[in-house]
């Protein structure tokens, strides 16, 4: 029988990471659309409503169903807005491993986002559902998501030549792709100590421009 992730939420000091509803699609269209997201995703240009509609009603209920992973949407915790987006992805039950990824929307990049809501991730799935490793693959030169990595703990261990294709406008403005590196980062249940506390400075949390 397939393991599957349960229908949760994730609260923190700032934010409620809660499954993605029929009420986020025109935020997720909005943010999907953003230039830095698209040059570092995989995502069809233009992201239309009607594309958030699919992945929100049926993209990611397969996926969780599947037990491929789960797709968080990451929203303020005072204003409910939605700030971004957690996904696992590549989930392997026997070995108790996934992937995490995460994007934050351009109107909420520079608060720390990305850092709170993948570290809230990681600790619930070490803590609740007793997972032995998370992965991250940013490429070589996505150096925000780099950052982010670095902040929550993980450790980087090495360098996928060739294997990322990003995305880069041409002189008439068609995307087009371009191949790159992916640097692979591993997060195991130890490299959580302290992490909390390196997210934080005199002012709460530490920002800078995080977004995929």
């Amino acid at each position: 029988m397939t393991s599957t992730f349960p229908n949760i939420s994730i609260s923190t000091e700032r934010l409620v990471l809660r499954p993605l509803d029929e009420d986020d699609v025109p935020a997720l269209a909005a943010m999907m659309n953003d230039e830095q997201v698209a040059a570092w995703t995989h995502v069809p240009q233009p992201f239309t409503e009607a594309d958030a509609a699919t992945w929100i009603g049926d993209h990611a209920p397969a996926e969780r169903t599947a037990g491929r992973g789960l797709d968080l949407a990451v929203t303020e915790f005072l204003t409910q807005r939605l700030v971004g987006l957690i996904q696992l992805t590549k989930t392997n039950w026997h070995v108790r491993s996934t992937e995490l990824s995460y994007i934050v929307a351009p109107w909420a990049r520079g608060e720390g986002y990305a850092s709170e809501a993948a570290l809230a991730t990681a600790q619930w799935l070490f803590g609740d559902q007793k997972f032995e490793r998370v992965e991250l693959r940013t490429a070589a030169d996505n150096t925000a998501s780099q950052q982010v990595a670095q902040k929550i703990g993980c450790i980087s261990e090495g360098v996928l030549r060739g294997a990322c294709m990003a995305r880069a406008r041409t002189d008439d403005g068609v995307w087009t792709d371009v191949r790159t590196d992916f640097i692979v980062w591993s997060l195991l249940p130890e490299d959580l100590e302290g992490a909390t506390g390196q997210l934080t400075d005199a002012d709460g949390f530490t920002t800078f421009t995080d977004w995929n």
